[in-house]
């Protein structure tokens, strides 16, 4: 992938941090990339109560008949698994961000 992964972890200390939210994270497209010099933001790693970890993709919230509702900006063009293959990708370079803090 021609992209790197950067996080900002949340710490307790963290204005108004919510309880499970590790970290907010950023895809920086690389120089090979129709979209060099731009990141997309809007990710964030999530840890619940089992400690199993997800990812959460930028999304927008829209109400129908007055209940809210949220569509996902990240979709798949063809591969329905693309959307996984790059949370989990986040996800891992989260755990080797973990391992080099200490």
């Amino acid at each position: 992938m021609d992209a790197t992964i950067v996080f900002s972890p949340v710490t307790n200390n963290t204005a108004g941090a919510a309880v499970g939210k590790l970290a907010d994270a950023e895809v920086h497209f690389g120089d090979r990339s129709l979209f060099a010099g731009l990141k997309l933001v809007g990710f964030s790693v999530w840890e619940n109560r089992n400690a199993v970890r997800r990812v959460v993709v930028p999304s927008r919230q829209y109400a129908v008949n007055g209940e809210r509702r949220s569509f996902a900006l990240i979709q798949p063009a063809t591969d329905a698994t693309s959307r996984e293959r790059l949370e989990a990708f986040i996800l891992e370079r989260y755990q080797a961000f973990e391992a080099a803090q200490g």
